[in-house]
């Protein structure tokens, strides 16, 4: 007999903080041994399942999917606002490439090696278009943990691709299980237009919503600051709606319309993309409890074997194998081309998609699903584990100045005339030594504050600048090219 109200919420509540709680503070402990974060969320789910120490039954996969779908859009939607078309341009091309030929060679290639090892072709062709996206934010997990930072093109590759792929994985995934469970099959032929069909209107509905978001935001005057954020999450499920009832890509709509918005002037800003950045964790972290949930230990012991070597037919040969193919036009170093086709981390995407053929009937979709988990779990330890060391061995870490321990924003509810920018103070630089009233500023441009340290100092015409200062400048834009003279690149963010 279930308990009564309101004992039976409170009991639920309780489950759920206590699980958070533990996940967020367990990240930390993996941060140390170069693991995924994310994999402490799934382990976690899967102790406080049924058949785990938690012993909490959950078998409903209708709603797993359904919640699934919400935290995959605000991930996506996060992922778009913070992805600068500036820094990944000379990125786009080949991260567009290997996010839709390349999530399809992998899916191909992956589902031959799965028949080849004595898969069934429906089963292998399943597992391998859930596996064929990667997930970018478990590698920057990983390095961000470690202390590393990526080098520009490779990190935005990666960044880009990874963004990009989930429309194309959820579509061959979707149209595949439609096709095994039909009961008259699909025409071959459709299966490519309905691709092209999604991703068109997908790309369509995206920038529409986003364009016309943009506007919105730089016409409105709200009431309250606390509102934008509700605007712009109300902007993110009507990307992914209207683009799924217009048979698009509602992943790829969600994306690109948070990829407009974000290189737009927004309202708010920093407040915005730290809500933003808060619902995406708390997606991410309740997405992998609820499908860790899901796992059935006593499940997955048949396919462990046969799992754990389709992950690393995935992670040693097809993924590299992929992107070194479709790279090659672009002529990639050696080195970045090893490094983007190793670290292609598996995230929840997968477990999701897996979810997919048991809610269209597909016979044997309950073993697809406990082989898609061994793949993602195999997938972030093995080359997991190595992101650091990669990144070092072949020379692909950034050499990039210290985040300062304090940060200066502007909030502000309409667009102003200036930039607020930060520098580093490298010891290279000419001013190093210099007071500020001897450095030659433009008429338009201040130094507004120095961080020095754990000090923050005001600036004053006789404040002399020390190698490793954090200045921040105000400047109209069309000082801008001068200040950047005087003190090299602005520090991103």
């Amino acid at each position: 007999m279930p308990a009564p109200e309101p004992t039976a919420t409170a009991i639920g509540l309780t489950a759920a903080g206590v699980l958070l709680a533990l996940s967020v503070l367990s990240s930390r402990a993996l941060d140390r041994v170069s693991v995924p974060v994310a994999l402490i969320f799934l382990v976690i789910g899967v102790l406080a399942g049924s058949e785990g120490l938690g012993g909490i039954a959950f078998d409903d996969y209708p709603m797993a999917f359904r919640l699934g779908t919400v935290a995959l859009v605000l991930i996506l939607f996060d992922g778009g606002l913070n992805t600068p078309i500036e820094a990944t341009r000379r990125a786009a091309r080949p991260a567009v490439v290997l996010a839709t030929l390349g999530v399809v060679g992998i899916a191909a290639v992956l589902a031959l090696a799965g028949r080849l090892i004595g898969l069934e072709w429906q089963v292998a062709l399943l597992v391998g278009a859930i596996v064929s996206s990667t997930d970018a934010a478990a590698v920057f997990a990983v390095l961000r943990g470690s202390g590393l930072q990526l080098q520009r093109r490779v990190g935005a590759t990666l960044e880009l691709e990874s963004g990009l792929n989930d429309p194309m994985a959820i579509i061959l995934t979707t149209t595949l299980a439609r096709e095994f469970s039909a009961a008259e099959p699909i025409a071959t032929w459709r299966i490519p237009l309905d691709v092209l069909v999604q991703l068109a209107v997908g790309t369509v509905m995206g920038v529409a919503v986003g364009v016309a978001g943009r506007a919105t935001l730089g016409r409105l005057r709200l009431s309250t600051g606390g509102l934008y954020p509700v605007l712009t999450l109300a902007l993110a499920l009507l990307a992914y709606g209207l683009a799924t009832l217009l048979s698009g890509s509602g992943f790829l709509a969600v994306y690109l319309a948070g990829l407009v918005l974000g290189n737009g002037m927004l309202p708010f800003r920093a407040g915005l993309l730290r809500v933003h950045d808060a619902l995406a964790w708390l997606a991410q972290v309740s997405m992998f409890l609820m499908l860790g949930l899901l796992v059935f230990p006593s499940r997955l012991a048949p396919v462990a074997v046969l799992g754990s070597v389709l992950a690393l037919i995935l992670a040693v040969v097809v993924r590299p194998a992929v992107v070194a193919s479709f790279l090659a036009p672009f002529r990639y170093p050696r080195k970045e081309v090893l490094y983007i086709g190793w670290v292609g981390l598996r995230g929840a995407v997968p477990i999701v998609l897996a979810i997919v053929p048991i809610l269209e009937g597909v016979p044997g979709a309950d073993y697809v699903f406990n082989v898609v988990f061994f793949i993602v779990v195999v997938s972030a330890l093995i080359p997991g584990a190595t992101v650091p060391w990669a990144t070092r061995r072949l020379g692909l870490e950034a050499h990039e100045p210290p985040a300062p321990p304090a940060a200066l924003q502007i909030e502000s509810r309409t667009p102003l005339r200036g930039d607020l920018l930060s520098f580093h103070i490298d010891p290279a630089l000419a001013v190093v030594g210099v007071s500020l009233a001897e450095l030659p500023f433009p008429d338009g441009a201040a130094a507004a504050l120095i961080v020095r340290g754990q000090e923050l100092l005001p600036p004053r015409g006789s404040t002399v600048l020390l190698p490793g200062d954090h200045i921040y400048i105000v400047a109209r834009p069309e000082d801008r090219p001068l200040v950047q003279l005087l003190f090299g690149r602005p520090e991103a963010g």
